[in-house]
């Protein structure tokens, strides 16, 4: 089994700044993508960015420009930089592991851009 723990929500305000970060472990055979997802009340989950085995990055058009994410391998953690937050992006942040055989999901970390 392959788990996720999310960590580096709260609350900030408009403008504001956050780092998201994932940690992968257990049975991890192969990853072939990392990625963060959200969801917020109301509404269906999105992707908001990933990271594929190559480094190779994608980005929603909601968040290009403002967010970045990075991943060390060494650590099987990925990292979402989140700047210039907006109300917008309040949401619970869930991280996605792509592996060999099915994908995976950690249990999600809120995020509350408040002002």
């Amino acid at each position: 089994q392959v788990q996720l723990v999310e960590s580096g929500g709260g609350l900030v305000q408009p403008g504001g700044s956050l780092r998201l970060s994932c940690e992968a472990s257990g049975s991890i055979s192969s990853i072939n993508a990392m990625g963060w997802y959200r969801q917020a009340p109301g509404n269906e989950r999105d992707e908001v960015a990933e990271i594929v085995s190559g480094g190779k990055t994608w980005y929603a058009d909601s968040v290009k420009g403002r967010f970045t994410i990075s991943r060390d391998n060494a650590k099987n953690t990925v990292y979402l930089q989140m700047n210039s937050l907006k109300p917008d992006d309040t949401a619970v942040y869930y991280c996605n592991l792509v592996g060999r055989f099915r994908n995976y999901w950690g249990k999600g970390t809120l995020v509350t851009v408040y002002s």
